[in-house]
């Protein structure tokens, strides 16, 4: 990871990758799980050759990010996400950037803009729909059929296997979720150095039980937490992209959801194309986003 850098913020020493330090506009990438900031290696030149400043941060507990106190509670509860990446931009002194997330990086650059309305020039959001941190939201059985990681991980066993097996677990995911023959072992092996820090597993663990209800959330976070549920109408011009082959979050869950959005809003079902868009098919993410920041430039 020797092509990170570090900027500190209030909890956190965040490792970031960047692309066009120059460039007049920034954008920020943010990654999934069980996934790392290299998962944007072939959108972010694209964007970086339009005249972006790319910036992709590693999440909490993700390696090289790290926290600054012992005493933090490693919580991975969704409000943290989004202050983190606040907090993120700040550091670095980046107004209005264009947010764009995957998974868990999408939940965060939403909620970002969810808690500061000035956060973002243009969200994207990739894999996920908006709207859909409920705890108490109706599922399917075929969606809590997909979730089976969720509920394993709110056992003991599941909590185990994030500890002791965690390579053999999220390649499961990446086995499961996309059609088969999509990644290589180089690429899951890079990503796998991101699982590797020592608060990785706790905060995995603590994401998926706090989302569902199974674990409290840090009272840091309370006035977040109320901000954000119900989920804020966004006033920002917002593209989702979702892989119509996406076996963990199939295109449904994003459709219909344009009550949400009080400004210019895109969906783009990408066909074939599984949970990881930015990886199987780069060129069509980069271009997609760019058509959109195009269409809606401010």
């Amino acid at each position: 990871m020797d092509d990170y850098q570090f900027v500190g913020t209030r909890l956190l020493d965040v490792g970031y990758l960047e692309w066009n330090p120059q460039g007049t506009r920034t954008a920020v990438l943010v990654h999934g799980w069980p996934d790392s900031p290299e998962s944007w290696s072939r959108v972010a030149p694209a964007l970086a050759a339009a005249g972006y400043r790319v910036l992709a941060p590693a999440l909490r507990g993700f390696e090289p990010t790290r926290f600054l106190d012992a005493s933090t509670p490693r919580s991975g509860q969704l409000a943290a996400l989004g202050c983190d990446l606040l907090e993120f931009c700040d550091a670095l002194g980046v107004t209005q950037p264009v947010l764009i997330g995957h998974d868990w990086g999408a939940r965060a650059v939403a909620n970002a803009c969810g808690l500061d309305r000035g956060a973002a020039s243009h969200l994207v959001m990739l894999s996920v729909g908006y709207g859909t941190n409920d705890p108490s939201q109706t599922l399917s059985l075929q969606q809590a059929r997909n979730y089976w990681y969720h509920w394993f991980m709110s056992t003991s066993r599941g909590q185990r296997a994030v500890e002791e097996d965690r390579r053999a677990f999220t390649r499961l995911m990446w086995d499961t979720w996309s059609p088969a023959g999509w990644y290589d072992a180089a690429a899951f092996d890079e990503a796998c150095r991101a699982f590797d820090g020592p608060d990785w597993a706790q905060v995995v663990v603590h994401s998926y039980r706090h989302r569902w209800g199974f674990a409290e959330g840090d009272a840091e976070y309370a006035a977040e937490e109320a901000k954000l549920n119900p989920a804020p109408t966004l006033d920002v011009p917002t593209l989702i992209l979702h892989g119509g082959a996406d076996t963990c979050n199939p295109p449904s869950s994003s459709s219909g959801r344009e009550s949400y959005f009080n400004g210019p809003y895109d969906r783009v079902v990408l066909d074939g194309i599984g949970h990881f868009p930015q990886r199987e098919a780069p060129q069509a993410v980069a271009s997609q986003i760019l058509k959109f920041l195009t269409a809606y430039s401010l």
